[in-house]
């Protein structure tokens, strides 16, 4: 018994250690955003909102985060819809299944710069000029694994007899889809959407590939480092940070089932 205890404290300092050394770090800019920073060096006398002030004046990373919000809706909204359709070819069980499959995890399993590349000369050579659609583009392709097998599992786990049945009662292959299919996807889908989100949001290396005159948020970061962050960019991170733990829970509330969510609740 004290062997087990004793376990059960080690796993847990272990624990808590590890969960310290990962977001510690995260904690620096969220309460640096709330204090005035000059030279490096952080004024804690007196708590001020002025870096959140200075973010709303910031026109080039406000540009930056529309057109990041702007391509993971659109990446969301394609994928899913891209993912839905090739889950139920594929759980129809017709012919070039496991093609299908190699194409779609393909371009998520290749690192993000082959893909990039790839990405890059094709939109060359058919003289495509490089924009946000390109970017959309190329996030789509890469998320779109994540989406698509969010989907197939669900999918396979729908009973064949709610299908029959509709089918006994009268219902065509529209209705039975409508009424039946799609509300067993709902939740998959809205957390496959997430998750496209959240990796759309975040991709860097293709979209430096892709990108025209109009760079994501990510990409203005990136060219920022060289020069340095200015204070409003912690504000920046805080927001973020908060969106991303909103976009998390939400992501727990969709794909984890709701009997487990109640056996650990």
């Amino acid at each position: 018994m004290n062997t087990m205890r004793l376990s059960t404290i080690l796993l847990a300092a272990i624990t808590a250690l590890v969960a310290i050394l990962l977001y510690s770090p995260l904690f620096v800019p969220i309460v640096s955003s709330f204090f005035v920073i000059n030279h490096g060096q952080a004024d804690w006398s007196t708590p001020t909102l002025s870096a959140y002030i200075a973010l709303t004046e910031n026109t080039d990373v406000l540009a930056a985060l529309r057109a990041t919000l702007i391509v993971g809706l659109c990446t969301v909204v394609l994928s899913v819809v891209c993912g839905t359709l090739l889950a139920l070819y594929y759980h129809s069980h017709r012919a070039g299944g496991g093609a299908l499959q190699f194409i779609v995890f393909l371009p998520f399993l290749m690192p993000p710069v082959i893909s990039g590349l790839a990405l890059l000369i094709f939109f060359r050579e058919i003289n495509f000029d490089r924009s946000l659609v390109t970017i959309v583009i190329g996030h789509t392709i890469f998320v779109l694994a994540i989406v698509y097998r969010t989907i197939l599992t669900r999918l396979q786990s729908v009973s064949r007899t709610l299908v029959e049945a509709s089918y006994d009662l009268g219902a065509n292959g529209w209705q039975t889809f409508w009424r039946v299919i799609l509300p067993n996807l709902s939740s998959a889908m809205a957390g496959g959407a997430i998750l496209a989100f959240a990796l759309s949001f975040d991709e860097t290396m293709i979209t430096i590939l892709v990108t025209g005159t109009q760079s994501t948020l990510p990409v203005r970061l990136w060219a920022m480092m060289r020069l340095g962050f200015s204070p409003d960019i912690n504000a920046l991170v805080a927001l973020v940070l908060l969106f991303t733990v909103l976009l998390c829970s939400l992501t727990v509330r969709f794909l984890i089932p709701k009997q487990v969510a109640g056996f650990h609740g």
